[in-house]
């Protein structure tokens, strides 16, 4: 796999693990409807759309990190950092496993996607010379 440091691989299956959890919260929610749990079906499906959709979005990040592209590191910085958004609402909520889980991810995938040796080989020409020969 080229020349990729652990921390880009460990970002991406963070970021792809993110996307997971949004297809199976997604998948519930199909599911539910179904059952008749919701309160609202004209609510709840276009909501699970969406879900399927950014888990899709998710992935196709994980996979630009993986393939060591650029432009791959601000989605997934962002992606974090709405999870911490999240996890204090999670918290606010009492919902402290589901906020501890979230911030421990976010945090982790935070410092292992702004690690030096992760910015070398993604910006190779900013870290004088450092990292991959070629960007993707």
């Amino acid at each position: 796999m080229y020349n990729r440091p652990v921390t880009v691989l460990l970002a991406a299956a963070l970021q792809a693990l993110v996307a997971l959890v949004v297809v199976y919260e997604s998948g519930t929610l199909v599911y539910r409807t179904v059952l008749g749990d919701v309160a609202d079906t004209s609510f709840a499906l276009p909501l699970a759309v969406f879900g399927f959709a950014v888990a899709g979005a998710l992935g196709y990040v994980a996979w630009g990190l993986v393939m060591l592209r650029p432009w791959a590191r601000t989605p997934v910085v962002l992606t974090q950092i709405f999870m911490l958004v999240v996890a204090y609402s999670m918290y606010e909520a009492d919902r402290m496993a589901v906020s501890v889980g979230m911030v421990a991810v976010a945090v982790a995938a935070l410092g292992l996607v702004l690690a030096p040796s992760t910015t070398a080989v993604l910006f190779p020409e900013e870290a004088g010379g450092r990292g991959a020969e070629s960007g993707g």
